[in-house]
């Protein structure tokens, strides 16, 4: 690997460490800042959904940012956002926590879908392995963000330091990345509108799998510690437990973007990451407290699913510029599709007194999302027509 190409692989593993954790930070301070400024119990939930609808709306206008200044400015830019948006949430009162915590998720929402455009750019031909290690150091920085922002907030006096520090990784990253700013150029192909990108199938086939491992993921980010709280665990035990669905996930999302480019279809994959996600679920709802350890590790092998959509977009696309359209469809209709998943499911779990029809909502959504892996896996581009395959004299060829 060239010298440059190793910069840029550094910059992309800064920048995935910065993705979740002004999210996972937040939640860890909620309490804290809540008590402080004497936030309302609407205003807190507000401020805990915030992330996930801003990553929807915004994710959707990032394609004509790439077009006006390419995919590396704008990741620039959206670090930008993110540090200043980090530091204007601890300035104030309840409008700053709120306008701060919208600026810098718009900027998380904009390098989400730019991350996968510098890969497919850069690595095309070590997209699963670049895929692997970003979607790992993502999963790594979420973990790092709910753990240590607790810790960071009693040295520095308060809920405030503990947030605020995080700017410093934004800004290490944001001046790591610009070297590769100057050396780029904005992008000359148009690629695929997103009106015609809607009409295709396989796009949204990728948009609704999006949604479903969000949806997942984010219920149990939310939900699985007072599950295990409900079938009798303490809260430092339903923490640990959360930790190993967490941690658990880190080698699989290296794995999975390796194996997904090496299969000419990646739906027997999707099928088998998700048979271990509606295993540990079956086994937190029939016999949560046997072994709980073990229905940990089940659900995080079954989060896999996330790095597997994040390789599709570089596989179900011919240019940068269609991956950056479809990105910003299925993360945009993705994120917006799951926001109310968490809620719901809370408010069914308080209507109903238990966590079994949650549970088995949860199992549900997991049987379409095996569908939705054999429909998204197929081999064909998003615009509808067959990845090239290369013939025995070695000429490319579009059935």
């Amino acid at each position: 690997m060239t010298e440059r190409r190793l910069a840029v692989l550094a910059g992309v593993v800064l920048i995935a460490a910065n993705l979740r954790v002004a999210v996972t930070s937040l939640g860890a301070v909620l309490d804290q800042a809540r008590a402080d400024l004497g936030l309302s119990a609407v205003t807190a939930s507000i401020a805990a959904t915030l992330p996930v609808v801003c990553f929807g709306l915004v994710a959707v206008g990032t394609p004509g940012l790439v077009r006006r200044v390419g995919a590396a400015a704008g990741l620039a830019l959206s670090l930008g956002l993110l540090a200043m948006g980090l530091l204007v949430r601890v300035a104030g009162g309840e409008g700053t926590l709120l306008g701060g915590t919208f600026l810098a998720c718009a900027g998380i929402a904009t390098a989400n879908v730019l991350v996968p455009v510098i890969v497919k750019t850069e690595f095309p031909d070590r997209i699963g392995e670049v895929t692997g290690t970003y979607s790992a150091v993502l999963s790594l920085g979420a973990a790092m963000g709910a753990a240590a922002t607790v810790p960071i907030a009693g040295i520095t006096g308060g809920w405030r330091g503990g947030l605020a520090v995080w700017s410093v990784l934004a800004v290490v990253a944001l001046l790591a990345w610009l070297p590769q700013v100057r050396r780029s150029v904005r992008p000359a192909e148009a690629g695929v509108s997103a009106r015609a990108m809607m009409r295709s199938p396989v796009a949204w086939a990728v948009t609704l799998l999006f949604a479903t491992q969000s949806l997942l993921a984010f219920v149990v980010m939310a939900w699985l510690p007072a599950m295990y709280r409900d079938a009798g665990f303490s809260s430092a035990q339903a923490g640990v437990l959360l930790a190993v669905t967490v941690l658990i996930g880190v080698p699989v999302y290296v794995l999975v973007p390796v194996l997904a480019t090496r299969m000419r279809g990646q739906g027997y994959l999707g099928v088998g990451l998700t048979v271990f996600q509606i295993l540990g679920l079956t086994g937190l709802l029939e016999a949560p407290a046997t072994v709980p350890w073990l229905w940990a590790v089940l659900i995080g092998v079954g989060g896999g699913v996330f790095p597997l959509v994040l390789t599709l977009f570089s596989l179900r696309t011919r240019s940068t510029a269609d991956t950056a359209t479809l990105s910003a469809l299925a993360q945009g209709g993705g994120y917006l599709l799951a926001a109310g998943g968490q809620f719901l499911l809370g408010v069914l779990r308080d209507t109903t007194g238990s966590w079994s029809r949650p549970i088995l909502v949860m199992i549900g959504v997991c049987l379409a999302q095996v569908a939705l892996s054999f429909a998204a896996g197929r081999p064909r581009f998003a615009q509808g027509v067959h990845p090239p395959t290369v013939t025995p004299t070695g000429e490319s060829s579009t059935p």
